[in-house]
């Protein structure tokens, strides 16, 4: 039997990998209406996400910048769509 393993889709800018990473580990999904992204509030799929990002670095960066990265755009995601508040 032919076994493949699943690869990762391109991503084109850092934040794109980080906002992957994040949906990955299950810190982040989607406002179903409107496609923002929330933070989740769930510690052990932030700290999934961060051993992703740790063990799996992109091209180009070390373990600790890929986790900083990661953190900073964690940091960016609110737990409440903007469009939903209004």
């Amino acid at each position: 039997m032919l076994m493949t393993n699943e690869r990762r889709p391109a991503i084109r800018t850092l934040r794109g990998w980080a906002i992957g990473v994040l949906q990955e580990a299950g810190a982040i999904h989607e406002c179903e209406e409107h496609g923002w992204a929330k933070d989740r509030a769930d510690p052990h799929a932030r700290e999934h996400a961060l051993d992703i990002a740790r063990q799996e670095p992109p091209t180009g960066l070390s373990a600790d910048q890929a986790v900083a990265e990661v953190c900073e755009v964690l940091d960016s995601i609110g737990e409440t769509c903007p469009e939903c508040l209004s």
